[in-house]
This record gives C-alpha cells, structure tokens and sequence, in this order.
C-alpha cells in the first residue's frame, strides 16, 4: 500500500483521522508537527515566534522527506505543509494525498479555545480561518482524493477514505 498522506487545515482532524487509519490498516503513524517539536525540544509556537515560519518550513520539508524511508505509514502534515511546491509534488508523487476539507466554521468551533495555533494566535475568527482556506484551497484541492469532514464522526470519514483508496 502506498503511503497515505493527510492534508487540510489545522483543525480537520488529520491526527485523529491519521491514527484511526495507521490502526485500521496496521500502519505505522507520524505527526509531522509532532516530529517538529521531538526534533526541535520546543512547541510549533515557540519555533514561530523564536525562528520564524521560514525556518519551521524547511524543518518540515526536510522531515517529511527523511520519513519516506518508511513505507508503511500514516502521515499527517501541518495544515501548511502542502503549500510548498517541492514538498506538494514529492508528496503527490509517492504517496495517496487525502484533503480533509472543513469548513472554516467547524474548525473554528474546535480551535476557538486552543491557543497554541501561531497562525491564529490573537486572531482566532472565522474570518481570519476563511482567509487561510481562501489562500490555500488551490494546493489542497490538487490533492488525490477530497474528503469532507463537516458533520461526521471520525469512523465515519475512516471508512471514506477506506472507500476510495481501494
């Protein structure tokens, strides 16, 4: 099976999903933005505002890439790792992309009280979360497979994702 790859917005439920999958089809499971901070000893945040985005970018890149070695896997990406073109095409190119697509009202519900989002820190609205979706939705649809995940429970999108990889 090839390596699946889970993409969409903070909030979409990659990790969740992600784990569900890797259990499901006896996978192993990497967060990449889990991976970032093992590596790093510090939290997305910190590396943000101590580094820069560009910096938390190329860590990404280079992690995603050194994972590959392992084909038996379940990846979620951060929410913007897919918008780097050289990370989007390796990833299309070697594994199955899966957008989890969610609408900027349902992330907001699931993220309004978590305060460790650098992208949203001191702007946590539905319309700065619209405006990262809007910038974004070009990458994310090129992606293998399109999921949404608005008003369904986890097994229910498992079983999605399980339907259209076969």
């Amino acid at each position: 099976m090839k390596t699946i790859v889970l993409t969409g917005m903070m909030g979409s439920g990659k990790t969740r999903i992600g784990k569900l999958l890797a259990k499901k089809f006896n996978l192993h499971f990497a967060d990449i933005d889990n991976l970032i901070e093992l590596q790093e000893n510090m939290s997305i945040s910190e590396i943000f505002a101590l580094k820069g985005e560009e910096y938390f970018r190329n860590i990404e890149k280079d992690i995603i890439k050194n994972i590959f070695k392992n084909s038996d896997l379940v990846i979620a990406l951060g929410g913007g790792a897919f918008e780097n073109k050289q990370t989007r095409n390796f990833l299309l190119e070697n594994s199955s992309v899966i957008y989890l697509q969610t609408e900027a009202e349902t992330i907001f519900q699931r993220l309004k009280n978590d305060d460790t989002r650098p992208l949203l820190c001191g702007n946590m609205s539905i319309e700065k979360i619209t405006e990262i979706i809007e910038q974004r939705k070009q990458n994310y649809k090129i992606a293998s497979y399109i999921i949404t995940t608005d008003n369904k429970n986890p097994d229910t999108i498992v079983e999605e994702i399980t339907g259209v990889l076969k």
